[in-house]
């Protein structure tokens, strides 16, 4: 019996004959079980890995699969006799088969003698011919076959940079330039990768095609990557240019730590373009992302964490302008926390950990997404007050920012985490986390309806603004000056409510072109609406209002207005809790007055339990943007039309 996962999951016997494995769950139980090289996988994370959202009868189910395996693996075994290749241990099963009937296993093993045995090279050959694709490339959609194709990817690379090098070593390897071309070029940010493609064309005579392959390695790791290159590509240019022989390298495996960050990378200007706004801030979350992709390309872990937890741009906004963006970002954060283990440098968890707070604030994250993000704004935090690094605490602080927005009421809690920040950010010379902490403090101030302070925040952002280059700042702080002016049109002798309007309309011209687009849309309608509902009139109707992602709140009022009862019934059936961010204050109170008026009683608790922490606060103004008014209004509303619900 021979078990193959280096390309799709096979099972073959003595004589070369396929196995009949069964469907694509058959030959994932088999798949992740060989993974676990031979030690036992519970029962319960087989259901986890096999399932996202596991079935009711999914124990049941994997035992028929582990059953229908243990036939097609031993098919003359007696019936009373207990398999010999899937047992059962313990709370799981477990693969009993020799290493080297396995090939992955074969080709580990190969690869840690080769490492260890300069002498072992042509068995590593051989290993490495047994690829026939990505390992286990017909388990799709699964995580713990994903981490494992990564994780043998890469070993798969390191076996071709060993066995070239030590050919290369020993005097040959002048024969290996076509196959290390086409590494170098599917791998262009390995720089084993271009070292050993130049040091084969120089060993074959190539002089000149060697110092022009080393030339081409230098302008893509510096113009892709921002990267300077490493002191093994320069030291082997400098030998080939005065003709000494290269000295010999396979008995110290290159680990990556050679690649060094050069002064200007791409991470540090994509995060400078941020700061700047308008087009530029799109594309450094492009060149972001683009840097981060590349920086696990080159196979330097170290490098990649730095490059993820370099981008440390304050963010305010608690809903991402790019969810598959941040999504992406995530993922590559937490790919590296897991491959730095807990032994890692602290510095550099921490700042993956804040990148993974700071970047999960998507609205369609799930219940599990969100515990891992708060879980990891606190580790960040824990480990940055341990490390009494100032930068690195305002930046796992603005993570737990980002994480304030589990529930309703929470604005006095995120002033005081602002209020830190800019103590921080002020004693540290922070500029740019100074005006974080500032645009805090005036959304705290704003929830609970202080404009004074609120106001005296903005100007001091301002001032900062103008002095750090952010022009972002003003058009914020110009959105908080429209809504001061909208809560201002409800007193005797204030603004007219056309006035505020007008000054909603002015600032939402000026974030159109601001380059925040998780922000921007639908921002402007849901004002309008805030404004009608502090004048006691009823939600604009106009067609052309994009209302983005808070349409589904507004329709039923927007339908009430148009006297379609019955649709504004079936709506707000629809609505969906709101998404935890900025404006789940507003989106519950929105949901109270639709179901208030339209006597839907048990609606109306729904939305007076969720809101009743939130009593102090005013609806919508935590964006420090706009508002609905007082929520103790809604809330009482609420409460009254709730009264016999159940």
């Amino acid at each position: 019996m021979r078990i193959d996962v280096l390309g799709v999951v096979r099972a073959l016997r003595d004589d070369g004959s396929p196995v009949d494995l069964g469907g694509p769950r058959h030959r994932e139980v088999l798949a992740r079980l060989v993974a676990a090289e031979g030690r036992m996988v519970t029962t319960d994370t087989l259901v986890d890995d096999l399932w996202t959202d596991p079935p009711v009868r999914a124990v049941g189910a994997l035992r028929t699969f582990v059953a229908a395996l243990r036939r097609a693996l031993e098919p003359d075994r007696p019936p009373r006799d207990p398999p010999r290749v899937i047992v059962t241990e313990g709370p799981g099963y477990a693969l009993r088969l020799p290493r080297e009937d396995v090939d992955v296993h074969r080709f580990e093993d190969t690869l840690a003698r080769a490492r260890r045995d300069p002498d072992a090279v042509t068995g590593l050959g051989a290993a490495l011919a047994t690829w026939g694709g990505p390992a286990y490339a017909d388990v799709t959609g699964s995580a713990w076959a994903q981490r494992e194709r990564t994780r043998l990817e890469e070993l798969r690379l390191d076996a071709v940079e060993l066995r070239a090098r030590i050919l290369l070593d020993t005097g040959g390897g002048a024969d290996l330039v076509a196959e290390l071309g086409a590494h170098a070029a599917e791998q262009p940010w390995r720089e084993p990768g271009w070292e050993l493609l130049a040091r084969a064309l120089y060993r074959a005579g190539r002089r000149a095609d060697a110092l022009a392959t080393l030339r081409r390695a230098r302008t893509m790791l510096r113009d892709q990557l921002g990267l300077d290159p490493g002191p093994g590509l320069q030291r082997l240019e400098t030998d080939i240019l005065t003709g000494a022989e290269p000295p010999e390298s396979a008995r110290a495996p290159w680990t990556g730590h050679g690649v060094r960050l050069g002064p200007r990378t791409t991470v540090d200007l994509a995060r400078t373009l941020a700061l700047a706004g308008g087009d530029a801030l799109v594309h450094s979350r492009r060149d972001r992302l683009a840097a981060v992709r590349a920086a696990e390309r080159t196979g330097d872990l170290f490098l990649t964490a730095r490059i993820i937890g370099a981008y440390d741009v304050p963010a305010l906004w608690s809903r991402a302008d790019d969810p598959e963006q941040s999504r992406a970002v995530v993922a590559a954060a937490e790919r590296a926390l897991t491959a730095l283990g807990p032994d890692g440098p602290a510095d550099l968890s921490a700042r993956l950990l804040a990148t993974i707070a700071t970047e999960s604030r998507s609205a369609d994250l799930s219940g599990t997404e969100l515990k891992r993000a708060r879980q990891a704004a606190s580790r960040a935090e824990e480990l940055a007050r341990d490390l009494a690094d100032p930068a690195l605490l305002v930046f796992a602080l603005n993570g737990v920012f980002m994480q304030s927005f589990t529930r309703p009421g929470l604005a006095a809690a995120r002033g005081r985490t602002g209020a830190e920040i800019l103590d921080l950010a002020t004693r540290h010379q922070l500029p740019n986390f100074a005006v974080l902490g500032r645009l805090v403090r005036l959304q705290s101030a704003s929830a609970l309806g202080d404009l004074h302070a609120a106001a005296s925040h903005a100007q001091a952002a301002d001032e900062l603004a103008a002095t750090t280059e952010a022009p972002l700042v003003p058009v914020l702080t110009g959105w908080f000056r429209a809504r001061a002016t909208a809560a201002r049109s409800t007193e005797p002798g204030g603004p007219t409510a056309a006035t505020a309007a007008a000054h909603y309309r002015a600032a939402e011209d000026a974030l159109r072109t601001a380059g925040m687009p998780g922000l921007h849309r639908g921002l402007f309608p849901l004002a309008l609406l805030g404004l009608r509902l502090l004048h006691d009139r009823p939600a604009p109707t106009d067609p052309h209002l994009d209302w983005g992602p808070y349409r589904p709140w507004a329709r039923p009022l927007v339908l009430l207005a148009q006297d379609r009862g019955e649709e504004a019934r079936t709506a707000l059936a629809a609505v969906p809790e709101p998404p935890r961010d900025h404006m789940q204050e507003a989106m519950w109170c929105l949901t109270a007055r639709a179901a208030v008026h339209l006597g839907e009683r048990k609606t109306a608790a729904q939305a007076a339990a969720a809101l009743g922490d939130a009593r102090v606060e005013h609806a919508g103004a935590a964006s420090g943007m706009l508002t609905l008014g007082p929520v103790s209004r809604y809330l009482a509303e609420a409460e009254a039309c709730a009264v016999g619900a159940g």
